[in-house]
């Protein structure tokens, strides 16, 4: 391992234009569940499965039974920003890294402190109005009970993209063109099996392609080099 984070290092030492793209496994040392692992949401039992639960479909139909899961296992805001979170953030205020991509909701890489971060799939801190837009806070929505609803009676709805929902077209725009640009692109914390967002990757032309992520991945015979470990452990020992 020690041999990897040398050769980790000498790619960070080489690059100005590093872009990170992150999946689940950043924010699990924060204690925020992924989805595939043993003990993750898609292995615990509830009456519908949480890829049904997390449709705009089911949202629409019921939508006290989504609030309800919702609560309960995608609001952890207690959850602080981790090794990863921080060494991120620092790296782009020593003007190595140009952005952020990821695919959580949680919001951390912002609370690290990090500036440019596009979130693919929204985030749980970000509540609107379904009616009149009014922004409502991830506590508010904690807080609240049934299905909330706003003062003018609309309900409240997160910004977090849903099966069956698009991804924001700006922030794929946005997510696409860093990587495009790219001279290092990190990717970690992610299992490189859920689409469009793997898809991203095909967008890269730059000179080495990072892989950190404790299984293997699809992709891992592409990278320059692929680090089997935790996110936070292994970018808390780079330097800027």
């Amino acid at each position: 391992m020690n041999e990897k984070i040398r050769q980790l290092q000498q790619i960070v030492d080489g690059a100005d234009n590093i872009v990170f793209f992150g999946g689940a496994g950043v924010s699990t040392e924060s204690g925020i569940p992924d989805f595939r692992s043993v003990d993750g949401l898609y292995n615990q039992k509830y009456d519908d499965p949480p890829e049904t639960i997390l449709s705009h479909s089911y949202f629409e139909a019921n939508t006290g039974k989504f609030f309800d899961f919702y609560r309960d296992k995608m609001l952890c805001l207690d959850a602080k920003p981790n090794a990863a979170h921080r060494k991120l953030a620092e790296l782009e205020q020593a003007g190595k890294l140009t952005a952020v991509i990821t695919q959580n909701i949680d919001g951390l890489h912002t609370m690290a402190g990090s500036k440019t971060v596009f979130e693919l799939h929204g985030s749980v801190h970000r509540n609107h109005c379904r009616n009149c837009r009014k922004f409502y806070t991830a506590e508010q929505i904690l807080k609240s009970k049934g299905v909330p609803t706003c003062d003018c009676g609309g309900v409240i709805k997160p910004d977090v993209v849903l099966y069956e929902e698009s991804l924001d077209d700006e922030c794929v725009r946005g997510a696409v063109s860093a990587i495009s640009r790219a001279q290092v692109l990190i990717v970690a914390g992610t299992s490189l099996t859920v689409y469009p967002a793997a898809g991203f990757l095909h967008y890269f032309q730059g000179e080495q392609l990072v892989l950190i992520n404790r299984d293997a991945t699809p992709y891992d015979r592409m990278a320059t080099l692929v680090i089997h470990d935790k996110v936070g452990e292994v970018l808390s020992q780079i330097h800027p």
